[in-house]
């Protein structure tokens, strides 16, 4: 009946009457767009090692992948514990490729 995909959520009508409220709110609302792009970006990122046809390409992939895993660590975005696992399980794939 109803076409309603994850990504496509209610969003709150009612807003704040404080100034300072609705600066949060608008701050709140950036940052959330911004971290769901950069996380959209880390998750390609990844699938691109998993999914490499050879071991230079995924070594190479591996690479760009750790710079942004551990920038997402140092901002906060993720776990800098998951970070550290997720880069553990994409070069011990990497290195079953080799």
């Amino acid at each position: 009946m109803w076409d309603w995909s994850p990504s496509l959520k209610v969003e709150r009508t009612e807003l704040p009457n404080i100034k300072s409220a609705k600066k949060r709110v608008r701050l709140s609302r950036d940052a959330n767009e911004r971290n769901r792009a950069v996380r959209s970006r880390l998750r390609t990122a990844v699938k691109r090692v998993e999914n490499a046809e050879d071991a230079a390409t995924a070594e190479t992939e591996y690479r760009r992948v750790q710079v942004l895993l551990d920038r997402a660590a140092t901002r906060r975005l993720l776990h800098p514990n998951a970070v550290a696992r997720m880069k553990s399980n994409l070069a011990r794939r990497v290195g079953a490729m080799s």
